[in-house]
Formats: structure tokens, C-alpha cells, sequence
């Protein structure tokens, strides 16, 4: 199962990524834990990311595509996985399409997280004072969410001309949630 998890910014996609990985067996590969991961261990990567992260930007296209090429290609990929976070841009789009098709493969699904901006930026900030997140600014997460609009939403149309769009309410409760995305993933016809 090859599947992307997409939304604005703190709509839960972190948390739904965990329930639909072990359900499926597969990796979840987020691209902010790989930005990170790379910004604590001080790599170059890790600095250039960072400063577009400060700033509530995305990091470019050319240094996002080579860390997942590189990240879906280990082995426990193999089977399939579910992206958080890429793509992000048309480009990425096609690019993952070229790394899926490379290895034979196709894209099964995209789920879309839909969530109402305010309580988008109550949870961020939430989240911010408890796991101590400096670049979960009221302003820079309010830039975050003007950033997907601008840039993520036209994919949505994207995946929906495909037949593989699945738009699932990420408000309430986790279990909830749960249960919609997994009923809306059942629903895609088989291809």
C-alpha cells in the first residue's frame, strides 16, 4: 500500500500517519521528522532546512525530493508506505510519480485532513509548549497555513482528477478520526 496523508499543518496528520502505518504494515515517512533529525545532528542539510522551518517556509524542492527518493528506497519501503508531508508542490507530484513508476509500483490512495484554521492554530501552539517546539510561533504557524493554501491545496484537484482522493473531517476524536479515514480508504475502487 502506497499512500500520502495530506492537510494544513497540525491537522493530525502525525498522529493518524502512526494508526495507518501499523495497520497496513508500512513505514510512515515524515518529511518534518527527517528536517529534524538532520537540524539536531547539526548536518549541512539540517542547517539549510532549518532556516526555511524558522521562517514557516517549505524547504526547497531539490533537497525534500533526494531525501525521499532516498528514504522510500530502504528496504523496509519495499512493500509500500505512507508519505506525510511530500508532496508538497506539482513538482513533487511529478517527482514521486517518477520514483513510484521507477520501481513498478502506483500511488493507492491520498488521504486529505480537513480541520478548521483556528483550532489548526490552538493545537499548534499547544503542541509547541509542551514538546518545546521554538519554530510553532502563533505567527509562523498562521504563515504555515497560508503556505498550503498557496501552495499544497491545488493538489488536492490533482489527486481528486485521479480517482484517488479521499477528504476525511480531522476534527474530534482520535478513534473517530481513525475509523473515517480507514472507511474512506476502503471506499476507493481497486485499480
Amino acid at each position: 500500500m502506497r499512500l500520502i496523508i495530506m492537510g494544513p499543518p497540525g491537522a493530525g496528520k502525525g498522529t493518524q500517519a502512526v494508526f495507518i502505518a501499523e495497520h497496513f504494515k508500512i513505514p510512515a515517512i515524515s518529511t518534518g521528522d527527517i528536517f529534524r533529525a538532520n537540524v539536531t545532528r547539526g548536518t549541512e542539510l539540517g542547517v539549510e532546512a532549518q532556516k526555511y522551518m524558522n521562517a514557516g517556509e517549505y524547504v526547497p524542492d531539490e533537497i525534500t525530493n533526494l531525501m525521499v527518493r532516498n528514504r522510500i528506497d530502504e528496504p523496509d519501503a519495499e512493500r509500500g508506505f505512507l508519505l506525510d508531508g511530500y508532496p508538497r508542490t506539482l513538482a513533487q507530484v511529478e517527482e514521486l510519480d517518477g520514483m513510484i513508476a521507477f520501481t513498478g509500483h502506483r500511488l493507492d490512495g491520498v488521504v486529505v485532513l480537513t480541520a478548521d484554521r483556528d483550532e489548526i492554530v490552538g493545537r499548534l501552539l499547544q503542541r509547541a509548549q509542551t514538546e518545546g517546539r521554538a519554530d510553532d510561533t502563533e505567527d509562523v504557524i498562521r504563515r504555515r497555513q497560508e503556505v498550503f493554501a498557496e501552495q499544497t491545496a491545488p493538489l488536492v484537484e490533482v489527486y481528486r482528477g485521479r480517482g484517488l482522493l479521499v477528504e476525511v473531517d480531522g476534527m474530534g476524536a482520535v478513534e473517530e478520526v481513525t475509523r473515517r479515514i480507514f472507511a474512506a480508504l476502503d471506499a476507493l475502487p481497486e485499480s
